[in-house]
């Protein structure tokens, strides 16, 4: 399907969209003045021009060219917009359903009067008044703005303080085959930056603050460092490079780091692009594992990291992760970590064929950005797509902990799943 037919295609969705959600506007003003009700004519379909606007502009001028205030925010007010009409239409339906039902029982049950003749000096000035039409109930649509409003309110939150509002998440795993060597060993976790998605640096460098502040042993990063390109991590290169620890940072790929969401101009364009990257992770000091395992070694033990490069269970995301390959001279090593980027690989393939591998560090749900976590409780549309999508599961003697993601993507904000850093402590007891 070619780009123009995908903008056609889009567009007409958002015509849709916006003008069933313009009948409770319009319903709502219906009583204004002519001159008010003009105005919020103009200002709904004016927005709605400049939707077509953004989504027609890609095609002339791609996105990575946009300004990066513009790419992030513009696209993510649209996409704002766009959610809370669809959640405000949810109840222009219901109204239309209650309609639908009230039109049918004006067929039903007879009308008292067909007609009524106004109080008029003139006898012959009558007024017809059809049984059969109905109008929209007022209440419902004072609702169903109200509803759309409330979720863009908080995505306006998200973006202003979720966004930011970074959490250490602290727990302490127990490995009885732990070499007592390696008991305490204090593992730093971090995901998903998505560089590109950041217009300054002030952000990334208060989140390495916080991280440093750990004191951790050893830091692992789970994949998608970048959006796209690898340009996009040039003004963090300098602080990036910050990230030590006594036993090393440790990195993988995850799906957004291969170049795959772009349209390049070559195959060999898009190969220096992921070459880039690589070199990139070897500036800032960190090693990268490419379907390959390391020996750690604390005191006179040693265990087993391995990393793999990105293999996604679900949909479509791409498995350049070779595990056997990776995995292979590993037996020898009392306990295995695992740097995977997918939660999906976990049960896909980990806890079937690799049942000595004893924790597995994942990120690239996010947590959706968006959900509910309070004393216990948790939601997050991101259940329904991935059985594991934040903290730490279990199965067997199996771990596996799927990190929330320091970054964001596409809505540049988080309501309620705030980014993360986690501080795991293995304990053999």
């Amino acid at each position: 399907m070619s780009l123009t037919v995908r903008i056609i295609i889009v567009g007409i969705l958002l015509l849709l969209i916006d003008w069933y959600f313009y009948q409770a506007v319009s319903t709502i003003f219906k009583g204004a003045s002519a001159a008010k009700r003009n105005i919020v004519f103009y200002i709904y379909w004016g927005f709605t021009v400049l939707s077509f606007i953004v989504l027609l502009t890609p095609t002339i001028l791609p996105l990575h060219h946009w300004p990066q205030f513009l790419r992030v925010y513009l696209i993510a007010l649209m996409i704002m917009i766009i959610i809370s009409k669809l959640i405000g239409s949810v109840f222009i339906l219901a109204d239309d359903i209650i309609r639908l039902f009230r039109w049918l029982a004006s067929y039903i049950i007879k009308p008292s009067m067909a007609s009524t003749t106004v109080n008029t000096e003139l006898a012959s000035d009558v007024q017809t008044i059809n049984p059969h039409a109905i109008s929209r109930l007022k209440f419902i649509n004072y609702v169903a703005v109200g509803m759309a409003a409330l979720p863009f309110m908080s995505f306006i939150y998200g973006m202003m303080k979720g966004a930011y509002d970074y959490k250490v998440h602290k727990l302490k795993v127990v490995l009885p085959n732990l070499p007592s060597s390696f008991n305490g060993l204090k593992i730093l976790q971090i995901s998903d930056i998505h560089s590109g998605s950041f217009v300054s640096t002030f952000h990334v460098e208060e989140a390495i603050k916080l991280v440093l502040k750990q004191n951790a042993d050893i830091i692992f990063f789970t994949g998608d460092l970048v959006n796209n390109r690898a340009t996009e991590t040039e003004p963090f290169i300098e602080i990036l490079s910050r990230l030590k620890a006594p036993m090393g940072v440790f990195s993988i790929l995850g799906n957004h780091d291969y170049g795959d969401y772009v349209v390049w101009d070559s195959a060999e364009e898009k190969a220096k692009n992921l070459q880039d990257l690589k070199n990139i992770h070897a500036q800032l000091g960190w090693k990268l594992m490419m379907n390959e395992h390391v020996a750690l070694r604390r005191g006179e033990d040693e265990i087993a990291l391995i990393g793999i490069e990105n293999w996604g269970g679900n949909f479509n995301f791409p498995k350049y992760g070779d595990m056997k390959k990776a995995h292979k001279g590993t037996e020898k090593y009392p306990v295995k970590l695992l740097l995977s980027h997918d939660p999906s690989h976990w049960n896909k393939q980990v806890t079937h064929d690799y049942k000595d591998v004893d924790i597995t560090f994942s990120g690239h749900t996010h947590g959706f950005q968006f959900g509910i976590e309070i004393s216990g409780f948790r939601w997050s549309p991101s259940q329904y797509v991935y059985k594991q999508w934040a903290g730490l599961y279990k199965e067997n003697n199996q771990y596996i902990y799927v990190n929330r993601g320091l970054g964001f993507l596409g809505y540049p904000g988080r309501v309620g799943i705030l980014p993360e850093i986690t501080v795991m402590e293995l304990s053999n007891s």
